[in-house]
C-alpha cells in the first residue's frame, strides 16, 4: 500500500479514535487486524498514529491557536482527524516535507469531508507552518 493510501488509513483510524474517546495507540493492532489491512507503510502508521496520541494536547492547542473563531468541538470530526494527523507528521516528522503533509491533507478532506473544507485545512495548516518558521 503506498503512504497516500496509509495517511488515509491514518486519518479514519484518528477519526475512529475521536468518535470513540479511545485514544490509545495500544489499539492500532485491533484496528488494523479488524479491516484486515495489508501492505501498509507500518512504520509511517505506528509512528504517525503514536506521535498523534503522545501529543495529542499540544496538537489541539495548534489547531485551536490557528482556527480564528472556532472551537475545536465545532471542527467537524473529519476535517479534525485530518488536521491532527497532518499536524503530527509536521511537527514530529521531520523525513516528510511540511508541503507534502499540507497538500495530502487537502487531497484527504477533498475526498472524505465537504467540498469547503479543503480550504480551512489549506490555511489552518499554512498558518501554522509560517509560525513555527519564526
Amino acid at each position: 500500500m503506498k503512504r497516500k493510501e496509509t495517511r488515509e488509513e491514518a486519518v479514519k483510524i484518528a477519526y475512529s479514535m475521536d468518535i470513540n474517546k479511545e485514544f490509545d495507540k495500544n489499539k492500532l493492532a485491533g484496528y488494523l487486524e479488524h479491516f484486515e489491512l495489508e501492505d501498509m507503510d507500518m512504520d509511517y502508521l505506528n509512528k504517525t498514529i503514536s506521535d498523534m496520541v503522545d501529543n495529542m494536547e499540544k496538537i489541539d492547542e495548534y489547531i485551536t491557536d490557528h482556527s480564528k473563531d472556532w472551537k475545536i468541538s465545532r471542527i467537524a470530526k473529519v476535517d479534525l482527524a485530518i488536521l491532527r494527523v497532518a499536524l503530527s507528521e509536521i511537527l514530529y516528522n521531520e523525513t516528510i516535507p511540511e508541503s507534502v503533509s499540507i497538500n495530502e491533507a487537502v487531497e484527504i478532506s477533498k475526498k472524505y469531508s465537504n467540498e469547503d473544507s479543503h480550504k480551512f485545512i489549506n490555511g489552518l495548516l499554512g498558518s501554522l507552518v509560517r509560525c513555527i518558521k519564526k
